[in-house]
């Protein structure tokens, strides 16, 4: 089988991963990776660039970039003839009852982003089959990293490229599913974020895809990778992560934190500050950055503000929804020696407080 799916724990070495099988393939292999953040983009090109400089056959896009180089631009006159795409509208959306090019396109004729992937899909048929023999004819392979955030039509062009002759492999963490390609749509939203895992699963039930795991984490300790695998309901079945990280500071792990300890802790510390947004933990002086976007980072010691959620999840072991703990998650594992969460009251909570008069590393 041709299709594969890797599901990684935070710290796996996700990109690593798609570096090294780049750099190991023949010359004339025709590789097409595909990520959604221009963040990502830029860190694989720098590391293909560095470790497979001579792979001229390898290149990498952005989601969008794919959909619009490969799709809406050269077979838009298959659904409407004479018309060109003169642009690309991120930010903005159709008129909720527009129908025929004003659903997919602005005054000026840009494409609006929210409906691009809607528009590849239907460019497929409308094709008769001449969009995916010229992809075949380019690409031999495509890599899809952080394929957890893709999410709406994009779902349906992923079934399309893997019926077809191209070698589709994708990467992620299910539980790091915390962006989304176009977040408002409706389109298969039964699959939206975490829940994507069962459309996955209903693909290797029918045979259409191979999924393998990786739950070795090289970033966080052993007590912070035990800890994250609490996050998720159980039911979930995400396979134990192993820590492959042994370095000992003196102070590793997580931790609870009292507001009145906050001054010690960051003078004896100095971690990086995490909120779920603008609106948690305003009464705190901290140099914050937002959760979603400390996806992909790594920090020596992070320290939380909990939401009520969190909160809640610590206190008296509520589950929290898949949104929010894929967010929690996130903000735990960018750690790879120690988590403080803020908590004024444990009530039922087993993880330990720091104290002032605590072991410093």
């Amino acid at each position: 089988m041709a299709n594969h799916l890797t599901l990684a724990v935070a710290g796996a070495r996700k990109t690593q991963g798609i570096v090294d099988h780049c750099a190991s393939l023949p010359t004339n292999r025709r590789v097409l990776v595909l990520t959604f953040t221009q963040a990502n983009q830029a860190e694989l090109r720098k590391r293909l660039s560095k470790q497979a400089g001579d792979m001229p056959g390898v290149d990498v896009l952005g989601w969008f970039t794919f959909l619009l180089r490969h799709f809406a631009r050269p077979f838009l006159p298959y659904k409407f003839p004479g018309k060109r795409v003169l642009g690309f509208n991120f930010d903005g959306r159709p008129h909720m009852l527009a129908k025929g090019i004003s659903r997919f396109f602005d005054a000026k004729g840009a494409v609006y982003a929210c409906e691009l992937a809607r528009l590849a899909y239907e460019l497929i048929g409308k094709s008769d089959g001449h969009l995916m023999r010229r992809l075949e004819c380019i690409y031999d392979e495509i890599l899809i990293d952080e394929v957890q955030d893709l999410s709406s039509h994009d779902w349906e062009i992923v079934d399309a490229l893997m019926a077809s002759r191209i070698d589709i492999h994708m990467v992620g963490d299910i539980r790091q599913s915390v962006l989304a390609t176009n977040p408002r749509s409706s389109k298969n939203k039964r699959y939206a974020y975490a829940e994507v895992i069962n459309w996955f699963r209903d693909r290797e039930s029918r045979s259409i895809l191979t999924i393998s795991e990786s739950a070795t984490t090289w970033r966080c300790s052993p007590e912070i990778a035990a800890f994250s695998d609490t996050i998720f309901d159980p039911a979930w079945s995400f396979p134990i992560t192993n820590s492959k990280n042994s370095k000992v500071t003196g102070h590793d792990g997580v931790y609870l934190l009292r507001s009145e300890h906050l001054t010690e802790y960051m003078e004896a510390f100095n971690p990086k500050c995490l909120r779920n947004s603008a609106a948690s933990g305003t009464r705190f002086v901290l140099d914050f950055l937002n959760f979603k976007l400390a996806k992909g980072l790594t920090y020596e010691r992070v320290l939380i503000v909990p939401t009520d959620a969190i909160s809640k999840f610590l206190q008296k072991g509520i589950l929290l929804e898949p949104g929010p703990a894929a967010s929690f998650y996130v903000a735990v594992t960018r750690a790879a020696q120690s988590v403080a969460i803020l908590l004024d009251k444990p009530d039922s909570s087993l993880l330990p407080y720091w104290h002032p008069g605590d072991k410093k590393g």
